[in-house]
């Protein structure tokens, strides 16, 4: 998944929960039926949120251009597996009613009506909003019919070296079956009419994705004034030396998103890597799911298309031209900072700062002062996280690493921190989760790179995925050996750490060092079946640990005593989590939930949720950090940790929070949010009847406060105020 992407962490794990069973609950008069919201136009209107920020004229037009990328990027994913899962459940007669009780037929119908909407507003935003102000900044995409003489010899010139070549043109005739179209591909359909027979036939051109998507016009590098043209539209001006002796009738684009959801038979297999790439395989032939086609596509080439994929007319979208803006990504190589947010650097955390001057810094003596927690990306990956896994790689004294890897990047520098500890001799264990979707054949591949250099990989558990973020180094000090520990809510991935948010602990406390101990060795052996001191672990604990700690909260309200219980996840839609905060929320706790995409809860209702409520912010950084704090009769608890809540993380993943013990940690969280839910900062606020309002100015027009600038501002202050440089 493209580090693009910050808005639909794949995992963007991806939002999709594709189990659509519902958790049913003992009856309870106190709670109505009818208290959830529906978790599939829940995301339909996270990605909304994204699409305001791209209608945001107050925000940097490149930026602008991003969402617009984002919020195509993210749409394909929910296509592929949320929606594909469902179709996929009514044909085989296995789907049940969704979370609101909906019939899956149902269901689909109000997706599609919602994207169809959702599409065309965006591809509005685009044409009327977008476009005009890159241009007005001097970065014009521009049509082949608005070129000068010049500019097409030049790109003639361009097309015949560096593109025609690598084109292949598929005929349909007797002779040659309608191709497969690939998922995602952008497909030029040509009608062409033989100039000696007067025969009309059909063809298929698949637009390369290994050439840009927006080509330079000018000759210039000038990033002051630029123009694009988009990679189809030079193609389908260049249809003449593809067809010699052909008339070209017609030329439309069109593209397809398939099922590319993987599914494997744990049970079934004796070897899961060998399975899940033959699965792999089988994803490129998914069903189709949905059918973009330009807004002037013939009834005739439709009608072809639509036959020969098999795809009915819900599932076609017609739109403007130019299909798939992901591309848009491709502008993000423009050097032109004006146009994007300005730009910040991630500071070294203090505790992590060498205490002499010019002195290399030594992470495990810090860590061993006191716990370290560190906010990415305010503060830096590269000098906490990875310089924590490199030093345990080099230190002699190290004799052992674990860790869980569930995404990382192509280059890792964690990969080779742990092949450089196995090849010095240490003991190195690596929990590789090759099911992390759309990324299992990057963990494939790193996962056998691994073996070979000596680390001893496993796979986890059969029917859970290992979601949970966690390293733990065993050090020799002084002959008795020492836990270090760290424990995350973002993956150990260095290139998305600059762009999504989380939290990480680092601990020497001998307590989750033992913690860990038994976890890694549960993952690497059986089952996972004991409790833990610091730790609360999916999936046989977490969600009771939740609920007996809100229902706590319920009691103390109660009694008179302080309570309050505070959530921030990506998605909340375990309904028996709900229930429980509807049930605190009528005994009087106050409860405040941030979270990014998915909710189903409803707050504000009288008499259920009245004492709830639910903030969204979405900027230049993913969200991502997962927080659980309960105000526990004035001795507050907090959490952070891997786990969202949702079946899925609570019932087939392992996942682990700890618990926060510093009081400056503590207060750090506590502050964070007072922040994010103070109506002086800029969030969107969730109704009771699911709309999302965004609060972005204040009632003179003013722009309220950027959440995520403002963490940066307190964090760099820090820094100054203890002399520190930048």
């Amino acid at each position: 998944m493209s580090p693009e992407n910050i808005l639909l962490d794949p995992d963007f794990g991806s939002e999709f929960d594709d189990d659509f069973e519902i958790i049913e609950n003992p009856d309870d008069p106190a709670l109505p039926a009818g208290r959830y919201l529906d978790r599939e136009l829940s995301w339909l209107a996270f990605n909304q949120r994204v699409l305001e920020l791209a209608e945001d004229t107050t925000l940097p037009v490149l930026e602008r251009a991003n969402f617009l990328a984002i919020f195509a990027s993210n749409l394909d994913e929910f296509f592929m597996v949320r929606v594909a899962g469902l179709k996929r459940r009514i044909l085989t007669g296995l789907a049940v009613p969704t979370n609101i009780g909906r019939s899956p037929e149902d269901a689909l119908a109000d997706i599609s009506a919602a994207a169809h909407a959702l599409q065309q507003r965006h591809a509005r935003v685009y044409q009327d909003l977008v476009k005009p102000d890159l241009a007005a900044a001097g970065v014009h995409i521009v049509t082949w019919d608005s070129l000068a003489e010049s500019d097409r010899d030049r790109l003639a010139d361009y097309f015949s070296l560096q593109i025609f070549p690598v084109l292949m043109p598929l005929a349909v005739d007797p002779a040659h079956p309608f191709p497969y179209i690939s998922g995602l591909s952008l497909n030029l359909s040509v009608r062409v009419r033989n100039t000696k027979t007067g025969k009309e036939e059909f063809a298929r051109l698949k637009v390369p994705q290994v050439i840009p998507r927006f080509i330079r016009v000018d000759e210039t590098e000038n990033p002051r004034q630029v123009r694009f043209i988009a990679l189809e539209d030079l193609i389908a001006n260049h249809l003449g030396h593809l067809f010699p002796g052909m008339e070209i009738l017609d030329t439309h684009v069109f593209r397809v998103t398939r099922n590319e959801d993987v599914e494997v038979d744990e049970d079934e297999t004796e070897n899961l890597i060998q399975a899940l790439e033959k699965e792999l395989l089988r994803r490129r032939f998914g069903p189709p799911i949905r059918l973009e086609i330009t807004e002037d596509m013939d009834p005739v080439t439709l009608e072809l298309i639509v036959r020969e994929l098999d795809v009915t007319e819900q599932e076609v979208y017609r739109l403007p031209a130019p299909l798939d803006l992901s591309g848009l990504f491709g502008l993000g190589r423009l050097e032109r900072p004006d146009l994007r947010y300005p730009k910040r650097v991630p500071v070294t955390a203090l505790e992590l700062q060498p205490t002499e001057p010019n002195a290399k810094p030594d992470i495990f003596k810090a860590i061993a002062r006191q716990d370290v927690m560190v906010h990415h990306p305010y503060e830096s990956f590269a000098t906490s996280v990875q310089a924590f896994l490199e030093q345990a790689a080099a230190d002699p004294h190290v004799l052992a690493i674990k860790q869980t890897l569930y995404r990382t990047s192509g280059d890792s520098p964690i990969v080779e921190s742990l092949i450089a500890a196995a090849e010095a001799g240490k003991q190195v264990l690596a929990l590789v989760e090759i099911k992390a979707r759309f990324d299992e054949q990057a963990n494939i591949t790193w996962a056998r790179k691994l073996e070979k250099a000596g680390v001893h990989v496993v796979y986890g558990l059969v029917g859970l995925k290992t979601h949970c973020k966690l390293a733990l180094v065993i050090r020799r000090e002084k002959n008795v050996l020492r836990h270090y520990s760290h424990i995350g809510t973002g993956n150990y991935n260095p290139k998305t750490s600059r762009i999504y948010e989380d939290y990480g602990l680092f601990t020497a406390d001998d307590q989750v060092g033992k913690d860990l101990t038994r976890l890694f060795n549960e993952l690497s052996g059986y089952a996972i079946e004991k409790k833990f001191k610091r730790l609360l672990v999916a999936p046989l604990h977490l969600r009771n640990g939740l609920l007996k700690r809100i229902a706590l909260e319920a009691a103390n309200a109660a009694k008179g005593l302080p309570s309050g219980i505070r959530i921030k996840v990506n998605s909340i839609v375990d309904e028996a989590i709900i229930d429980a905060l509807y049930r605190a929320s009528q005994a009087g706790v106050p409860i405040q939930i941030w979270v990014r995409g998915i909710c189903a809860l409803k707050p504000g209702e009288p008499g259920l949720s009245e004492n709830i409520t639910v903030r969204s912010i979405l900027g230049r950084y993913l969200e991502h950090s997962r927080i659980f704090s309960f105000v526990n009769g004035g001795e507050t608890q907090t959490f952070i940790g891997s786990a969202d809540m949702m079946h899925r993380n609570l019932d087939r993943r392992v996942e682990a929070l700890v618990s926060l013990s510093r009081p400056e940690h503590l207060a750090q969280v506590a502050h964070n949010f007072d922040l994010a839910m103070d109506d002086s900062t800029s969030s969107w606020t969730l109704s009771a009847d699911g709309e999302w309002t965004r609060n972005s100015t204040d009632g003179d027009g003013k722009p309220r406060n950027d959440l995520q600038d403002l963490v940066m501002d307190e964090v760099t202050r820090r820094r100054r105020r203890t002399g520190l440089a930048r």
